[in-house]
């Protein structure tokens, strides 16, 4: 299992090929025309090159290659279907989501091509083994519903990390907090006193490239940005974190009893990316209830989202967006905090910094009304 000084490194290399990449992007996609021109739906206001995911995927494919030539990820890719599973994947959803932001395809085909990313993640093996009910019992999944619970896993993935991504470095910063606790979630596990996690898994591997691709991103894309990642980085995010859950909460050993004093998140790996990405999964979950009240598409654009109710409060772009990420930060710290202690008779101050962080989305802008 490579060391975590190994992985930091590849993360590094992912933030720093990102980060050269991205403003040669934008200068490419102004002189092609590639920019999404401001209106009602969107806050911006400057026309924005929006196809940032061809430098994320640059990021992504620079940092994937280092680690298949360093010496400590061998075990990794050696006689393992696996990561050529991961890069052809990544490359069918970046492609499919770019070719979205050039010529806009219509929600079934980008459905369409989706079950297909899922379908070649299943033909490689990047899927999930069995899937642990907290409190009742582990479903093993057989070979029937593999390729089902894995296309159904993406589909919510990338539809989540796309409904997101609606202001200056909102998506990628929700996506680094949560990839990089999903990573130290992941190292846990494959702690030998814990033994829940086998060797080797790609899935640590993923999670810290996803970190890395976010904190090079983040520079050109925090507000006012100068890019967005588009459609393409988004759904290459959103797959990115799919496999990477999948493959450490669905093979997490559900029978391994060697951590004393398990908690309900060593009891349901699974589970956690649920909680922390609860942002954005919230935030999807809302938006199809919206939507069908409405009677409308599922893929139907509107200003309804979480960070377009904040701005309406009275919060700005660049507040919306930490508040966002205060809240992804402070769900992944509720769930590695027994991961790593043992114990959760401790969360009154995660408790309150929740309380205080609630308080202050609420009565800041009647503060700051009152005072003008």
């Amino acid at each position: 299992m490579p060391g975590t000084g190994a992985y930091l490194l590849i993360g590094l290399i992912a933030a720093a090929a990102t980060f050269v990449a991205t403003p040669i992007v934008a200068w490419g996609a102004r002189r092609l025309g590639w920019v999404v021109e401001p209106d009602e739906r969107r806050v911006h206001k400057v026309a924005t090159p929006d196809v940032g995911g061809i430098a994320m995927f640059a990021g992504f494919i620079v940092a994937f290659a280092s680690a298949r030539l360093m010496d400590t990820f061998d075990p990794l890719f050696a006689r393992n279907s696996e990561p050529k599973g991961v890069l052809f994947a990544a490359a069918v959803m970046f492609l499919i989501g770019f070719a979205d932001d050039i010529r806009e395809l219509s929600a079934p085909a980008k459905v369409m091509g989706t079950v297909a990313v899922g379908v070649v993640l299943v033909y490689y093996g990047v899927t999930m083994f069995y899937f642990r009910v907290p409190f009742l019992d582990v479903i093993i999944l057989s070979d029937d519903w593999v390729p089902l619970v894995t296309v159904l896993w993406l589909l919510g993935m990338t539809n989540a990390i796309n409904l997101i991504d609606g202001l200056d470095g909102l998506a990628a910063g929700i996506v680094a907090i949560g990839a990089a606790a999903f990573f130290l979630y992941s190292q846990r596990l494959a702690d030998p006193d814990i033994g829940m996690l086998t060797p080797p898994n790609i899935g640590p591997l993923v999670a810290i490239l996803t970190v890395g691709i976010c904190v090079g991103f983040l520079p050109h894309n925090f507000n006012p940005a100068r890019i967005f990642m588009g459609d393409g980085g988004a759904l290459l995010l959103g797959l990115l974190m799919a496999i990477s859950t999948s493959v450490v909460g669905g093979r997490a050993d559900p029978n391994t009893q060697r951590f004393v004093g398990q908690t309900y998140f060593f009891l349901a790996p699974l589970f956690i990316p649920l909680l922390i990405l609860g942002v954005p999964i919230l935030d999807t979950l809302f938006a199809i209830v919206r939507r069908a009240a409405r009677r409308q598409g599922v893929a139907s654009a509107d200003k309804g989202h979480l960070h377009h109710r904040l701005m309406e409060m009275g919060h700005g772009q660049r507040r919306s967006v930490l508040i966002l990420w205060a809240w992804t930060a402070l769900l992944s710290a509720f769930v590695l905090y027994p991961v790593f202690t043992g114990s959760g008779v401790s969360y009154i101050p995660i408790g309150a910094a929740m309380l205080g962080l609630v308080l202050y989305t609420v009565l800041h802008p009647q503060i700051r009304r009152r005072k003008t």
